[in-house]
């Protein structure tokens, strides 16, 4: 079943390309990665992301709010073993929630996909209170990439 595209939601061209060298603790019995890893190379791609691009969680920090994950998919289509070298491309999804959506695109080294997937997060403060509105420096943040 193929999922509908949020209207408010817009996949943008704001990407970046990670590379992970597939490590032994990544792999099962059958020496091929665990489907859990793949949040962490998401995490991973995100981590690169935010810090190629302006956002990264201490500049988010810095500004005085966390974001955590409340939602996650992971779709695998092959799989990846030990000692492989995956590229993970992150894309920002844009939203006008106070969110921010990520989806995923993971490949081994032969160019084929293996998984796709999508993390939500939402903005909290230092006392755990959720923003319903954009906060200020992400929308800084949006104007300076143009989406704005």
């Amino acid at each position: 079943m193929k999922r509908k595209k949020r209207s408010k939601e817009i996949e943008t061209d704001i990407k970046y390309t990670h590379e992970v060298r597939v490590r032994f603790n990544d792999c099962d019995p059958l020496s091929i990665v665990w489907h859990g890893i793949y949040i962490t190379y998401f995490e991973e791609g995100r981590e690169a992301f935010g810090r190629t691009h302006g956002i990264s969680y201490l500049h988010v920090k810095d500004n005085d709010y966390v974001t955590p994950i409340v939602n996650s998919n992971c779709d695998h289509k092959l799989p990846l073993k030990y000692g492989d070298v995956a590229t993970v491309e992150t894309i920002y999804v844009d939203s006008q929630a106070a969110k921010m959506i990520f989806r995923y695109n993971v490949y081994n080294q032969n160019k084929e996909l293996v998984c796709v997937g999508e993390t939500t997060q939402v903005f909290l403060d230092m006392e755990g209170n959720m923003s319903l509105s954009i906060p200020e420096f992400f929308l800084d943040w949006k104007r300076k990439v143009g989406l704005l």
